[in-house]
């Protein structure tokens, strides 16, 4: 299809998949995280802003070089976790560990501010009504931030559709197991003939990202009318 051969298409899809894992992935802790640095003021606070937006700062290969030097089967826990049958190196499930890290600053920067922006005063007062604070996180400031975390959801997902840096550093360029879109237009590009396939898979990865963007503006869009009227 397409003039692509099985190879490509197999990237395109375990891209889907890598992306899928690392946003659900990231979902739990991203949250907890952006209503940490929001909402709480403690020692070491700006440490770990610092290290969440860390991947941001630091070159993709470092990304992916530290985490081998963590997560390899040699690494400082890669080896204890290889013992019980957890290898991310090299795996697909290394591509969605590095494609997390990745997006994780994104995600967490997103669902941060949108959580600063819900007046604290609302929780004040479902607190003296009487909840309990992950109720009122649950009830009150999940729902008035919902938009923004939707987005900081997709903004990690288009960003480990996109990833390439840390993912080949970490888990290399294997067709089948972690040859994801970007590794793949990387790859065509340097054999003969391979330009046609490499456009033709730039213009899928276009439309993945573009229908990704659509999506997370009709459910921002939705979760804000529904403030509205509830």
């Amino acid at each position: 299809m397409f003039g692509l051969p099985p190879d490509a298409w197999n990237a395109v899809a375990l891209s889907l998949q890598v992306a899928s894992v690392a946003t659900l992935a990231s979902l739990l802790p991203g949250l907890a995280v952006a209503w940490l640095l929001a909402r709480r003021r403690f020692p070491g606070r700006a440490l770990l802003d610092g290290l969440v937006h860390l991947p941001l700062i630091l070159p993709p290969v470092v990304t992916g070089y530290l985490l081998l030097l963590a997560l390899g089967r040699r690494g400082v826990l890669g080896g204890a976790l290889a013992e019980i049958g957890i290898v991310f190196a090299f795996r697909w499930t290394g591509a969605a560990l590095a494609c997390a890290v990745m997006g994780f600053p994104l995600m967490v920067r997103a669902m941060r501010l949108s959580i600063e922006a819900v007046d604290p005063r609302l929780e004040q007062a479902a607190s003296t009504l009487g909840a309990s604070p992950l109720a009122v996180f649950l009830t009150v400031t999940l729902p008035l931030s919902l938009p923004g975390c939707i987005a900081g959801a997709v903004l990690a997902f288009a960003k480990a559709m996109g990833e390439f840096g840390a993912t080949i550093t970490f888990v290399s360029n294997i067709p089948g197991e972690t040859q994801t879109l970007p590794s793949a237009i990387y790859t065509l590009t340097q054999v003969p003939g391979g330009e046609g396939p490499a456009l033709r898979l730039t213009l899928i990865s276009v439309a993945l990202s573009v229908a990704a963007l659509l999506v997370s503006e009709f459910l921002a869009s939705r979760a804000a009318r529904r403030l509205r009227t509830g």
